[in-house]
């Protein structure tokens, strides 16, 4: 039987470091360190989402401006705040929450956070730099499942690693940062071969495909490390992943639950991050 990786306690223990990293850069430096949160539309999801955020920057000691806009926000109008925040000092993360209205083009408005304030890593530069290995951000989601696997104890070199999505946000960048750990990555998506065999072969699973309980025990190698980043609500209204949970649990050597396994660490990098942005910004190493 697996062992679980507790992503409630790993998370804590980040936003725990971030937070007492923060202080002392007020005490010390006289820094408070700021996160720009801009809502757009009514989106239940959105919502919760934003105010985990705003919630996470109290508990870690940051400053959060929120800015909640109407559905009927133009494009321009939008991008104008962007800008503003761009420029205001206080602000050392600049955060979109996405899905944004059909009438507002998400890559836009990604191309026009700057780069420095980029603190979710999706604007083509901060993209750029993760290929090349030479980053200042991570995308929350990733960098969150490496820190699980490294709680594990688990040494990714040499590894075979297989990512099962290939999504700019998870997928993608995924498969680039356990390659720079030198895993041996293979990508799987919806077109993949044979892919029970391909996932047979992984000493590391990473699913993030948005099928509920796709990836089952019988695709699973004995013992290897599995991490699900799926969050699916089942018709009865349950949360499941897109790992069939009981039977990889008696495959698996250790396996992330959900809820309370990926999805808490995303916020906790997300603070990471946007103190990795304030530092930057102020010149401290």
């Amino acid at each position: 039987m697996a062992q679980i990786i507790d992503g409630k306690a790993v998370s804590a223990a980040v936003k725990q470091e971030v937070a007492d990293e923060a202080a002392k850069l007020k005490e010390e430096k006289g820094l408070k360190v700021g996160l720009a949160v801009v809502i757009v539309g009514n989106n239940p999801a959105s919502r919760v989402y934003v105010n985990n955020k705003k919630k996470a920057c109290e508990a870690v000691g940051f400053q959060s401006f929120e800015y909640a806009l109407e559905e009927s926000t133009t494009q321009e109008q939008l991008l104008d705040l962007v800008n503003v925040l761009n420029r205001d000092d206080r602000v050392n993360g600049i955060l979109v929450q996405l899905p944004l209205p059909k009438h507002i083009d998400e890559k836009a408005i990604i191309n026009a956070i700057s780069p420095e304030k980029d603190v979710d890593a999706f604007h083509p530069i901060n993209v750029g730099r993760i290929m090349i290995g030479d980053y200042s951000f991570l995308p929350c989601t990733p960098a969150g499942v490496m820190r699980l696997i490294e709680s594990t104890g688990t040494d990714i070199t040499g590894k075979q690693c297989v990512v099962i999505g290939r999504s700019n946000i998870v997928g993608k960048p995924q498969a680039m940062l356990l390659l720079q750990k030198n895993g041996t990555v293979t990508i799987c998506h919806s077109k993949t071969k044979n892919l029970k065999e391909v996932c047979l072969g992984a000493d590391i699973l990473v699913v993030a495909i948005g099928k509920a309980n796709f990836v089952t025990g019988d695709m699973i190698k004995e013992g290897a490390v599995v991490i699900d980043v799926g969050m699916n609500r089942l018709d009865n209204g349950k949360l499941c992943g897109d790992v069939e949970f009981e039977s990889a649990e008696k495959k698996a050597s250790f396996i992330t639950p959900v809820p309370g396994g990926v999805g808490p660490m995303t916020i906790a990098m997300l603070m990471k991050n946007t103190l990795t942005a304030a530092k930057q910004q102020a010149g401290i190493e």
